[in-house]
């Protein structure tokens, strides 16, 4: 087993165990996993006093929630970005707004293109990379825009100055074909 496998595997073993109450494996998966949760909820809050709320609220729904995860329904990793994205376009709900910042790093620029690079190198990072790359550029653009800065459907045809129903198009059917790339 490669060190890549290992990690994947050692993210949902950790979860498993923080599931039965574990709060070693509780510690373990925080420092193996909060950077990386960090800089997602960053990245849609876009205030860093913000992203720290949303990382101990993640890492408190770990804690409470890590029975019901499943190996079955997904990977670790991905259950763990599922938590933190929502957790921080909840903040942003709650905030009523996004709040601009003048540093272009944190996401107020146009989205590069090797911004999965950044999410890091695991297998299933791989694999996502893999997958992106054959979508059409509309479709890749609008999925990384509502996934990865979580912005809303109309908040992304606003960004790319394209119609709703064509940003909702792409959204959808660039997801199918992702699902259908990435089923084993």
């Amino acid at each position: 087993m490669d060190s890549q496998t290992a990690a994947l595997s050692s993210v949902a073993a950790l979860i498993e165990a923080v599931g039965r109450g574990s709060q070693a494996a509780l510690k373990r998966l925080y420092e193996l996993e909060s950077k990386r949760l960090y800089g997602i909820a960053l990245r849609i809050v876009r205030r860093p006093e913000i992203a720290t709320d949303v990382l101990q609220e993640t890492f408190l729904q770990i804690w409470q929630h890590a029975a019901a995860f499943s190996t079955e329904r997904g990977a670790g990793a991905a259950w763990l970005t599922g938590i933190v994205r929502f957790r921080a376009l909840d903040a942003v709900r709650k905030a009523g707004r996004e709040v601009p910042s003048d540093d272009p790093a944190l996401g107020d620029e146009a989205l590069e293109p090797d911004v999965i690079e950044k999410i890091g190198a695991s297998a299933e990072a791989e694999a996502l990379r893999r997958c992106l790359k054959l979508l059409d550029q509309e479709q890749q653009r609008c999925i990384l825009l509502a996934f990865v800065d979580g912005l809303s459907h109309s908040e992304v045809a606003e960004r790319i100055k394209a119609p709703l129903g064509s940003v909702k198009s792409w959204i959808r059917r660039g997801l199918l074909s992702l699902r259908r790339c990435l089923e084993p």
